[in-house]
């Protein structure tokens, strides 16, 4: 049943990652002019007049903070208008501007002429197979439209070619590559609302009878916008098992599923879970771990990890290729599919992260977060937005793994423990104790310096929950019965 991804290459979603590299304060200057070359030569490459024109217009685009013939009041209110549409792909609401995407009025014109001319072929193409073929030629014709405007950027009516194509398609696995397509778009343009409501349409569809192939890179898709939507416990699963199969490499590259799955995972995972799915996971090991457990995961000694097993149940119907690509982690990233070949990625941080915290080296832990902040959550366009909830939430993990071991902590023991002074964990401690987060109290009278933990009780809260629960139904059996009585009282 199962045939080759149609519709997979446009959008780039690098080029995303380029434009939020550009507006992104944390981005370094070498960084930056990288990142303008880039969208320079792919805007050249594939002659994306309208994607330039949203970006780089002197009064329009959305990169322009000061335009030709613009003041900055005018400029601060065209990116507020546009902030909706381009909050997901601009770092904050007032981009950088110490470096800007140049316009070039007569490159733009060359382009935009180019765009006609291509938009000319297609509909001759179109109208040769009206008259002449069937539906397929029909078909393939428009498909090709709805590739162009995907390819240079223009998202409505990029939207509009893959919803038509989409209603006339019979084909269940095109119609799938369609709505994967149509999600792309959104996540290129930073539009979770549709991103959203196509999940749920890509969801039906696969489980009306999707491949193997499909259902795994839909995986990936909604693992991805969840982790955009601060869902990180939702997101840590899908990501987590897309790892040994993945192959949807024109959503990102193989590293960065990694980085998100294992950040995802690290901020959600229950300790036993984190053990098997982070910690010991051999996808996970094969990219972060050193010396013979690296080793072991790359030569396949260690299984196939948290996601093969569900994966395989339905495996006997993928291709031979797919199945080996599920154990076989020495070719993971290196398809050629990818939009750009991986950059080398120092994963130490990341590595030092699981380890210090699972092994309870809290001090190490702090570090480690502080890089993986700096290298990965301040660079990252889908972690980006959510850092500082990241960073806050993994404090209050390991507050909460180091406390329950304990009754009774002194402060400065416990500062110690964390590279912190006492004045610092003192503050920071409060904040998750007044949100309820942390049961305890921190005691500081009388030079005390302690902080006690109010274990709850776990048979008074089942107790608790249990008459609560009780009530609940009874008042909704009593409710049940006047709309009875009053339904026998009416045919009376």
């Amino acid at each position: 049943m199962g045939s080759d991804p149609q519709y997979a290459k446009w959008p780039l979603l690098p080029l995303a990652q380029h434009v939020f590299a550009l507006t992104n304060p944390y981005a370094t200057r070498p960084a930056q002019q990288a990142a303008v070359k880039n969208l320079q030569d792919a805007i050249t490459e594939h002659k994306m007049a309208p994607f330039y024109r949203y970006l780089a217009h002197p009064t329009e685009g959305v990169l322009n903070s000061v335009g030709e013939g613009s003041s900055n009041t005018a400029a601060a209110g065209r990116l507020g208008r546009k902030s909706s549409i381009a909050a997901g792909m601009i770092a904050t609401h007032n981009p950088t501007t110490s470096l800007s995407l140049p316009w070039d009025e007569n490159l733009y014109q060359q382009l935009q002429a180019e765009n006609e001319k291509e938009l000319e072929e297609f509909q001759k193409e179109e109208d040769e197979a009206v008259e002449k073929a069937g539906d397929t030629e029909i078909q393939a014709a428009k498909g090709k439209r709805a590739e162009f405007w995907a390819r240079v950027g223009d998202k409505e009516k990029a939207i509009a070619a893959h919803q038509d194509l989409l209603e006339k398609t019979g084909i269940l696995g095109t119609k799938i590559d369609l709505v994967l397509a149509i999600i792309r778009l959104g996540l290129f343009f930073g539009d979770k609302q549709l991103v959203q409501k196509t999940l749920e349409r890509a969801k039906s569809l696969v489980e009306s009878g999707g491949d193997w192939d499909r259902r795994n890179r839909l995986k990936a898709y909604e693992g991805l916008h969840l982790l955009t939507v601060r869902n990180y416990s939702g997101a840590a699963p899908l990501l987590l098992d897309s790892l040994s199969t993945f192959t949807s490499y024109e959503l990102c590259t193989y590293s960065n599923l990694v980085v998100y799955a294992v950040l995802a995972g690290s901020v959600s995972l229950k300790r036993v879970d984190f053990k098997s799915k982070v910690v010991d996971a051999p996808e996970i090991k094969a990219i972060l771990g050193d010396g013979e457990d690296k080793l072991l995961a790359l030569t396949g000694a260690i299984s196939a990890g948290p996601g093969a097993d569900a994966s395989m149940q339905d495996a006997d119907s993928a291709p031979v290729a797919a199945r080996t690509a599920v154990v076989n982690l020495t070719t993971l990233g290196s398809s050629t599919e990818q939009p750009e070949a991986e950059m080398a990625v120092d994963f130490d941080p990341l590595a030092q992260l699981v380890s210090s915290l699972y092994n309870g080296r809290y001090k190490l832990f702090f570090q480690a977060l502080a890089l993986v902040e700096e290298q990965f959550l301040t660079q990252d366009r889908y972690l980006h937005e959510h850092k500082n909830w990241f960073i806050r939430e993994m404090r209050l993990r390991a507050y909460q793994q180091l406390l329950q071991s304990y009754r009774v902590v002194g402060l400065d023991s416990m500062a110690n423990d964390f590279g912190v002074t006492v004045d610092f964990l003192d503050r920071d401690l409060a904040k998750f104790i007044a949100a309820g987060r942390i049961p305890c109290t921190i005691d500081r009278v009388n030079g005390k310096g302690v902080i006690e933990t109010n274990r709850p009780d776990d048979k008074n809260k089942q107790y608790q929950d249990v008459v609560r629960q009780g009530d609940q139904l009874i008042t909704k059996l009593q409710k049940y019965g006047q709309a009875v009585r009053l339904r026998g009282s009416e045919r009376a």
